[in-house]
C-alpha cells in the first residue's frame, strides 16, 4: 500500500507539472495575446482624429500640499491618442534631435516633452538586421509613452505651459553629451518658463524646470514631473518576474501591476527622495526628484480613451515674488537596465536604491553577487556561457567538502546495496523489522542515507538564482555560446521537429505542444542526470528504483522551456558531479556498472535461498513430530 501511495503521489505530481503547459500555461499565454489584440483594436476604434486634446472632468489630486487645481498633471490622463503610426506623429511637431553613444532621438517642441527614444545597441530579435527597440513614442501616435514636465499654481487662472504649448529652442541645436539644449516658453502674462535639458552618454536625462515672475503678484507654485503611457503593454505574466508601475518611496520598494492600478485606483505616497516609473522587463522610464527634498508621488490609472497609466511626483509649493525666479531639476532615466549603469546612478547620483529596477527579488543576497562574477568573468573571456562553465567549477570548488563527504557516504551505501537487498529477501513482509535492521546496518557502517540529497539541497538556491540572473538581466538577452545558441537568455532552439537544426527552418509557435519541442542541450542534461542516477545507491523497492531512473526524462521536458544558459549550467554540473562521484566510488572499492549489477543480483540470489531454507525448517520438523507420534501408537 506504501509503495502504490508513494507511485499515486509521483504520478500525481508530474501530472501537475506536465499538464500545468497543456492546460493553463499555454491557454493563458494565448488568451493574455487575444485580449491585447482585441484592447488594440478598440483603443484604434476609438481614438479621435485630433492628438492630445483634453476631455473635460474632475482633476485627480496629488495631494494635500497641492494646490486645489492641477489641470496640467490631469491632461495627460484626459487626452487620447490620435492613431498615427510613429514616424507621421513624428512630423507633427517642431523637434530638437537627442543623439549619444546609446540613444538617439529627439525632444517635441509642442509640450516641451521627451517622447521619441530608440536604443541604439539593442534590437526586437537576435537577427543583426531586426528594428532597434523603441522606447517612447509621441503624444499623437497610437500608442503614447512620454515624459514630460510642469508647473503647478494655488492661485486660479495663471497660465501654465500645456500639452499643445509651443516652445522655442534659445540655446543649443541638438541635445548630445557635450552640448544641452534650452527650451523657452512665455504666458503673455509676466511669466517666462525656461527648461534645460542635459544627457550623459548612457541613459540619464538632467531636467532643470525654471519660472521667472515678472509680474506683479506673489504667485505660489509647484513643478513637477511624470511618465505617462498608453495601452496595456504586453507582459509575460511571470510571478518571479514584475512589469508595471514600480518606485522608491522612504528607501521601500513599492510594485504595482497594471491589473493592480486598474482594480486599485490611485496610489499616493509622501517620500523624501526615492524615484518611480514604468518598467518593462529589460527597459525602463523612471523619473528621480531631488533626494533631499519632500514630493508627492502617485500611480494612478484612466480608462479615458483607453487604458492610460501615469506616475507622477509633485514638489512642495513655493512663492516667488515679483523679480524673482524659481528652479528644480529632476533626473529623467529612459533606456536599459543594465546593472552597472543602475549601480553607478545610486552611487554618483545618490538615487537611493536605484538598482532594485533590476528585479532580482528574495534571493538578492545570493543573485546579484552570481551576476557580477558572471559579469566579470564574461568580461574576462568574452562569452557569458563560458563564464557560466567557470562559475559552476567555482561554485564546486566551494562547497567541494561537503559534496566530497556526501559523495563518501553515497558510496557506502551503494557498497552496502547487497547487504541491503539481504535485509529485503528476509524481512521484506515485516517493513517495520526491515526499517530497523537497516537504520542499524547504517549506524554500523558509518553510511547516511540523507546525505545523498545534500549536492541537490545545495543546488537549489544556486540554481534559481541563475535563473533569476538569466531571466531578468539585459546582459544576458541576446548572448550567444557556442553552436546553434545563440541566445543564452531563451530556450534552445533546436528541436526534434526541425531535426536538431538539420532543417533549414525555425520551430514553429506550437502552444500547448511546445513542451514537445525539446532541444540538444535538454537531452544531454538528461542523459547527464541519467548517469549520475547510475551511480546514486538504487532504492531497494524496485518500483522506487524505475521512478527515480524516469525522473531524467520528466526533467528533460520540464527543462526543455528553460533559458538555455541553465539548462548548459545543470548539464555541466552533473558531468562534474558524475566524474568526482565516479572518483570516489573507485577510491572507496564500490563496484560499478556491471560489477555492481552481478553483485546485487548475487545478493539478491543468496537472500532468497536463505529465505527459502528458514521458512522449509518449520514444516520439516512439523513432519519429524507427525512420525514420532505414530511410532508411539
Amino acid at each position: 500500500m506504501d509503495q502504490k501511495n508513494l507511485l499515486l503521489a509521483i504520478v500525481f505530481s508530474l501530472a501537475i507539472l506536465l499538464g500545468f503547459e497543456f492546460f493553463v500555461g499555454g491557454p493563458q499565454r494565448e488568451r493574455l495575446a487575444e485580449e491585447q489584440s482585441q484592447q488594440e483594436a478598440a483603443e484604434l476604434s476609438t481614438a479621435p482624429t485630433a492628438s492630445d486634446a483634453p476631455i473635460p472632468g474632475g482633476a485627480a489630486r496629488p495631494g494635500d500640499s497641492l494646490p486645489d487645481t492641477d489641470a496640467a498633471l490631469q491632461e495627460t490622463m484626459d487626452s487620447r491618442p490620435s492613431g498615427m503610426q510613429t514616424e507621421a506623429a513624428l512630423s507633427q511637431a517642431p523637434r530638437v534631435d537627442v543623439e549619444t553613444p546609446t540613444l538617439t532621438g529627439s525632444l517635441s517642441l509642442l509640450g516641451g516633452r521627451v517622447d521619441d527614444l530608440v536604443l541604439k545597441d539593442y534590437r526586437e530579435t537576435i537577427d543583426p538586421d531586426s528594428p532597434r527597440i523603441r522606447l517612447l513614442h509621441p503624444a499623437a501616435s497610437a500608442r503614447p509613452y512620454f515624459a514630460d514636465f510642469g508647473w503647478t499654481a494655488r492661485q486660479e487662472g495663471v497660465s501654465l505651459p500645456q500639452g499643445d504649448s509651443e516652445w522655442r529652442l534659445v540655446e543649443g541645436e541638438r541635445l548630445t553629451p557635450e552640448s544641452p539644449v534650452v527650451i523657452e516658453w512665455d504666458n503673455g502674462e509676466g511669466l517666462t518658463f525656461r527648461r534645460t535639458f542635459e544627457i550623459d552618454e548612457d541613459y540619464m536625462f538632467t531636467v532643470n524646470q525654471e519660472v521667472r515672475n515678472d509680474s506683479d503678484s506673489l504667485l505660489s507654485m509647484a513643478p513637477y514631473g511624470l511618465i505617462s503611457r498608453s495601452g496595456t503593454p504586453d507582459t509575460l505574466g511571470f510571478f518571479i518576474l514584475h512589469e508595471g508601475l514600480i518606485g522608491v518611496f522612504n528607501d521601500s520598494l513599492q510594485e504595482t501591476s497594471y491589473s493592480s492600478i486598474r482594480d486599485d485606483g490611485v496610489e499616493s505616497w509622501t517620500t523624501t527622495g526615492g524615484w518611480l516609473g514604468i518598467t518593462d522587463k529589460y527597459w525602463m522610464a523612471a523619473l528621480a526628484p531631488d533626494q533631499s527634498e519632500d514630493v508627492t508621488a502617485r500611480f494612478l490609472h484612466s480608462d479615458s480613451g483607453g487604458p492610460k497609466y501615469q506616475t507622477d511626483l509633485v514638489y512642495g509649493l513655493r512663492d516667488i515674488a515679483p523679480g524673482e525666479s524659481l528652479s528644480q531639476t529632476t533626473h529623467l532615466f529612459a533606456g536599459a537596465k543594465e546593472v552597472t549603469v543602475l549601480d553607478d546612478y545610486r552611487d554618483d547620483l545618490g538615487i537611493t536604491n536605484f538598482d532594485l529596477a533590476v528585479d532580482f527579488g528574495w534571493f538578492y543576497f545570493l543573485t546579484k553577487p552570481i551576476f557580477y562574477v558572471l559579469h566579470w568573468l564574461a568580461g574576462i573571456i568574452g562569452n557569458f556561457g563560458v563564464a557560466i562553465l567557470i562559475l559552476t567549477v567555482m561554485i564546486k570548488i566551494v562547497f567541494f567538502p561537503l559534496a566530497n563527504k556526501s559523495y563518501r557516504s553515497m558510496a557506502k551505501l551503494r557498497k552496502l546495496q547487497p547487504e541491503m537487498m539481504k535485509l529485503k529477501e528476509r524481512f521484506g513482509d515485516d517493513r517495520q523489522r526491515m526499517n530497523q535492521e537497516m537504520m542499524a546496518l547504517y549506524r554500523k557502517e558509518g553510511a547516511n542515507p540523507v546525505a545523498g540529497c545534500l549536492p541537490i539541497v545545495i543546488q537549489i538556491p544556486v540554481f534559481f538564482a541563475l535563473y533569476k540572473v538569466l531571466f531578468v538581466t539585459i546582459e544576458m538577452r541576446h548572448t550567444p555560446f557556442f553552436g546553434w545558441i545563440q541566445d543564452l537568455s531563451a530556450p534552445d532552439p533546436t528541436s526534434i521537429f526541425n531535426l536538431f537544426g538539420l532543417l533549414p527552418y525555425d520551430v514553429p509557435n506550437l502552444g500547448m505542444l511546445a513542451i514537445l519541442s525539446i532541444g540538444v542541450w535538454p537531452i544531454l542534461m538528461g542523459i547527464s542526470m541519467y548517469a549520475q542516477q547510475l551511480l546514486n545507491p538504487q532504492p531497494p523497492d524496485p518500483i522506487q528504483a524505475r521512478i527515480f531512473l524516469a525522473l531524467p526524462v520528466v526533467f528533460t521536458f520540464v527543462l526543455g522551456s528553460f533559458p538555455a544558459g541553465l539548462v548548459i549550467y545543470w548539464t555541466w554540473n552533473n558531468i562534474l558531479s558524475v566524474i568526482q562521484q565516479y572518483v570516489i566510488m573507485r577510491q572507496a572499492g564500490v563496484p560499478i556498472g556491471r560489477k555492481a549489477a552481478t553483485a546485487t543480483a548475487t545478493a539478491s540470489t543468496s537472500g532468497s535461498g536463505s529465505g527459502e531454507s528458514k521458512e522449509k525448517a518449520p514444516a520439516s520438523a512439523s513432519s519429524g513430530g507427525k512420525r514420532k507420534t505414530k511410532s508411539k501408537r
